[in-house]
């Protein structure tokens, strides 16, 4: 990877008010923790068009503020074609989010994965959506859980 160019991560769900979010705010905050902020370029998106300039969810704002995790600034967009350039790594919620990226992206430089599937041990393989389930600490931890695995496969491929 060009060192002089920052790691692009792309947090991805269906609306981007609930998870992919909440996961860009994990993921800043970790990156924060391990002082690495200026190598990385972090943002979320969705695959659909419903919440566009939103921002994240209360729920989602709730769970964010009772981990003194910052979502400031953050608001909601849609996937472009140009994300599959721009970013290094596309991480989609769940399987229909990980299809429908895949099905848009034309020339894809980045790696599309499923944030669980970075997780080997997870009894699961999606993360639900807290916008249906209500269960937002639920998948506070999956994204947790993802985030800091996505981070340490980030510092062993790329940095």
């Amino acid at each position: 990877m060009n060192e002089n160019r920052k790691i692009g991560v792309l947090f991805v769900c269906l609306g981007n008010i609930c998870r992919s979010p909440m996961a860009e705010a994990v993921f800043r905050h970790r990156v924060a923790e391990e002082k690495l902020t200026e190598q990385f370029l972090i943002d979320s998106a969705g695959t659909g068009n419903w919440h566009i300039g939103k921002p994240p969810h209360e729920g989602t704002r709730a769970i964010l503020d009772q981990y003194g995790i910052s979502y400031e600034g953050l608001l909601a967009r849609q996937v472009g074609v140009e994300d599959f350039t721009r970013f290094d790594y596309i991480v989609a919620m769940d399987n229909q989010n990980e299809r429908d990226l895949k099905a848009l992206a034309r020339q894809a430089n980045a790696q599309i994965v499923k944030l669980l599937d970075l997780v080997p041990d997870s009894k699961v393989r999606e993360v639900p959506d807290p916008y249906f389930t209500g269960n937002f600490e639920e998948v506070y931890e999956m994204v947790v859980e993802g985030c800091n695995a996505l981070l340490e496969k980030i510092k062993r491929e790329a940095l």
